[in-house]
């Protein structure tokens, strides 16, 4: 009996996700059904038939590969100098009070404000990797400073004691210590710059992007394209933070639980 329960505890736990998506699926058709206006809300069937129809036109996956790019390779930067600006502001104190003002204006800066200023200074098509730059860099730079100052001193001190090489030092200690942190950031980042780098897009109006062709579809009124890009929006989104979650998650052992969002 114990094992009866302990594998319908599992069973649930795994298909609890799927059985709450499967709820509000039903809540949008009987609302879809209700309303009975497809020209404001189709039913979920009619959208995952247009998605379809979309993804059998080579268009759409030029669309989608460009916002990619633009968007990865604004987040990929922010990364890489949001992790610089978190050494340096750790390190040295002047530096901490020479960027902490940018920090702050990051963070309470509305995106909106951002993208129309992006645009009287440089193309549209840039607009979007500048975007998700802007969103990502303060959360990686905050978690990724406040996980260094979490680290554990003493380990370094030991470290230093019995003369372990730095690189030993940065493998073995500095990056298990803020590990965790990364991986908040990079969730948070990731999530938060692709939405942001596609409201650039629809604001920009970049050529040959998802957010140009949510632009178009709502300005002429095609709902069903509107929804059906709208939910390839947000399940890149959720498949960027599984991929980056089975990258930064170390193999599961033999027997334990495979899935990289344990």
């Amino acid at each position: 009996m114990p094992d009866m329960k302990n594998t319908t505890k599992a069973f649930l736990r795994r298909a609890a996700p799927w059985l709450s998506i499967a709820f509000w699926l039903l809540c949008w058709l009987l609302l879809a059904l209700a309303f009975d206006k497809p020209l404001l809300l189709p039913t979920p069937l009619a959208v995952v038939r247009k998605l379809g129809e979309l993804a059998m036109t080579a268009r759409f996956w030029q669309m989608l590969g460009l916002s990619l790019l633009r968007i990865a390779a604004g987040i990929a930067a922010a990364i890489a100098v949001g992790a610089l600006l978190a050494a340096l502001t750790v390190r040295f104190s002047l530096a901490h009070h020479l960027f902490s003002p940018l920090l702050s204006l990051l963070k309470s800066t509305p995106v909106a404000s951002v993208i129309f200023l992006l645009l009287l200074f440089m193309g549209r098509n840039t607009v979007p990797l500048f975007i998700a730059f802007a969103m990502a860099l303060p959360i990686v730079w905050s978690n990724l400073r406040e996980g260094l100052l979490q680290a554990d001193k003493k380990l370094f001190e030991m470290a230093t004691v019995f003369a372990v090489p730095r690189t030993k030092q940065l493998t073995g200690i500095l990056l298990p210590e803020t590990r965790p942190y990364f991986m908040a950031a990079c969730r948070a980042a990731i999530s938060l710059a692709w939405k942001a780098g596609v409201a650039a897009e629809v604001l920009a109006v970049p050529e040959h992007s998802i957010g140009r062709a949510i632009y178009e579809s709502r300005l002429y009124l095609l709902t069903e394209e509107l929804f059906a890009y709208t939910l390839t929006v947000i399940v890149i989104s959720a498949l960027l933070e599984q991929a980056l979650l089975c990258l930064l998650t170390p193999t599961a052992k033999k027997g334990d639980d495979m899935s990289c969002s344990r």
